[in-house]
């Protein structure tokens, strides 16, 4: 007599009514997390957030000032400005004073804007914090 090939399909398991009661009522009464407002992927990056802070007190600052300020060197100085140049949250002047060459920053209006709304975004984060504590 030929035995029957075992079935590869499991048992339906069977969970009784109050486990499972008791798991959706736990997960109503589950604190939610509060809607929070998105950061500026840009400008919440460090060095970036040093650069559009410092021009936002400051006319202009030189290539020399930022990295100075922010005590970073020459490249990543150069990679965060030239994303924030490119998104036109700054502005960058290039010339000559004499024979050496000078490189200035500025902040732009959308620059000036951009941190305004990262700042409030940010004051909400810590609002949230602060009344979670």
């Amino acid at each position: 007599m030929a035995r029957p090939l075992p079935s590869h399909r499991k048992p339906a398991s069977r969970v009784p009514e109050k486990p499972r009661e008791k798991a959706r009522e736990i997960r109503e009464h589950e604190p939610h997390a509060p809607e929070l407002p998105e950061l500026d992927r840009l400008i919440h990056e460090r060095i970036r957030l040093g650069i559009v802070s410092a021009l936002a007190t400051n006319d202009t600052l030189s290539f020399n000032d930022l990295k100075r300020v922010l005590k970073t060197t020459d490249g990543n100085l150069s990679v965060h400005a030239r994303k924030l140049e490119e998104a036109q949250y700054i502005s960058c002047v290039k010339f000559f004073e004499g024979r050496v060459p000078r490189t200035e920053y500025r902040l732009t209006a959308t620059g000036r804007r951009a941190l305004a709304e990262y700042l409030d975004q940010m004051e909400a984060w810590i609002r949230v914090t602060r009344e979670e504590n």
